[in-house]
């Protein structure tokens, strides 16, 4: 039976040395750049009033309280196409770097091999030779920390690579609901556009009428076409916009909505997409997932230049080998010779090679990196300011285009009711209509805005722990 082979020897001893000599790193200390943003959030006339108690951030499962555009998100996040590609690229960033920290550490491995030899004659009888061999082949001790620094660089490429997802998955959540209440928006344009139709239809039948009558006159009739065929055409338009913006729904959520899931008006969701805190201090925005992707890459730049400055230093390599060989394969591990064999190797480029020009387009590289980290920080500030803007001032405007909808309709009723009468001319009923018309469309545009910039400041902070 096989026994264990001892690697109690010199080969192990050495190995063990090295891995204990591996302790010199090269890479320069990181320090996070200083955020090039102000501490605070803006103020002034287009802002809200900061709220010093909230703490900044929703997970998507508060912003969103609408059970159905909930379902729609839990489908998106099963099977959308881009997130799944944003998940496979983590597994292979992960991947690679357990490839590169494996060359850290000795590589142990077993061969086997036999011969036979004989000829036709007693004198060339048959004989044999087997031989097994345990050893390291040709091990790299890290004594400079190239292949730490290589293998951190990998690391940092793998944690910017789960952000990068985190950040996907944090934009296809707000993609998706917008796409769901600007299908429930054109939905209410379709409404709004088939009700200004019927209304211009009883018109253009009241004006031909007193047309064949003798109390009317031709202008007023075909005015009254105008306003029908505005409305038709809108009504037409609104039904493919609507068609299209389930089109786009099924692509991000990766598959079928369900028609009961879907909206049928902003009515539906109005008031079920919550407003999202910002805090008051900036610095939020360090956890925002693109923000946090930036720095990785920048520490994994970092970590490359301790890599390429330890190019410049003696490349030491090792190999060892034991084993047992026999002429008996079956005594092979109780009988014949033993024996062990170390190799250590040392190189170091004198002239030539890459060794300065890889060290500066590391540095290179790294500034790069501090440049985009700097920048991916000012983005972020902007997006939430921008939202911030737009929230301070958008209930002042629904408020507004809810009270001219009011008004409208008020003058419609009665310029209509007053034509009829015969003490207005129709050009005021016309009026009337288009205001009333335009009104609604723009309280419609008026939500929308809301809605999306609830939507826009949740992707703006970036702060969703559920992520």
């Amino acid at each position: 039976m096989m026994r264990a082979f001892n690697m109690r020897g010199p080969a192990f001893s050495l190995s063990l040395a090295a891995l204990l000599l591996s302790g010199c790193n090269m890479a320069p200390k990181y320090v996070r750049p200083t955020a090039p943003v102000a501490e605070q959030w803006p103020t002034g006339a287009a802002y809200p009033a900061p709220d010093q108690d909230a703490k900044a951030g929703l997970t998507w499962q508060q912003l969103i309280n609408n059970p159905k555009l909930q379902q729609v998100i839990t489908q998106m996040l099963a099977n959308n196409r881009d997130l799944r590609a944003a998940v496979a690229n983590v597994v292979a960033a992960r991947a690679q770097y357990r490839a590169d920290r494996a060359g850290i550490f000795p590589t142990i491995g077993a061969t086997a091999s036999g011969s036979r030899t004989g000829g036709s004659s007693a004198a060339n009888a048959i004989s044999g030779y087997n031989a097994v061999n345990i050893g390291i082949s040709s091990f790299e001790i890290d004594l400079w920390g190239r292949l730490r620094n290589q293998a951190s660089a990998g690391f940092e490429t793998y944690l910017s690579t789960q952000s990068g997802m985190r950040s996907t998955k944090l934009s296809l959540v707000q993609e998706t609901a917008l796409a769901y209440v600007t299908l429930a928006s054109d939905e209410d344009l379709l409404a709004i556009a088939k009700d200004t139709a019927t209304s211009a239809k009883r018109s253009l039948d009241l004006t031909q009428s007193l047309l064949d009558a003798g109390l009317g006159n031709a202008v007023d009739v075909e005015t009254a076409r105008t306003v029908l065929a505005t409305a038709q055409s809108d009504m037409a338009s609104a039904t493919t916009q609507v068609a299209q913006d389930r089109n786009a729904l099924d692509l991000l959520v990766g598959g079928h909505v369900d028609e009961a899931l879907l909206p049928t008006s902003l009515s539906d969701v109005d008031g079920s997409i919550a407003l999202v805190p910002a805090g008051l201090s900036s610095q939020v925005l360090l956890q925002r997932p693109d923000v946090v992707e930036a720095e990785h890459t920048l520490k994994g730049a970092n970590f490359s230049i301790g890599a390429a400055r330890a190019a410049f230093f003696p490349t030491i390599s090792l190999t060892a080998t034991g084993g047992f060989a026999s002429t008996a394969l079956a005594h092979l591990f109780q009988s014949g010779s033993k024996g062990w064999t170390v190799q250590p190797t040392a190189s170091l480029p004198l002239i030539g090679g890459t060794r300065f020009a890889d060290l500066a387009k590391a540095r290179a590289t790294r500034d790069a990196n501090v440049a985009q980290y700097e920048k991916a920080v000012q983005t972020a500030f902007r997006d939430v300011s921008d939202a911030l803007a737009r929230r301070g001032t958008i209930d002042d405007q629904r408020a507004a285009q809810s009270r001219l909808v009011g008004a409208a309709q008020k003058s419609l009723t009665l310029s209509d009711a007053q034509y009829q009468a015969g003490t207005l001319a129709y050009i005021n009923v016309l009026t009337a209509q288009r205001t009333l018309y335009s009104s609604r469309q723009s309280q419609v545009a008026a939500t929308l805005a809301d809605l999306s910039n609830r939507l826009s400041l949740y992707t703006a902070i970036g702060a969703d722990e559920t992520l």
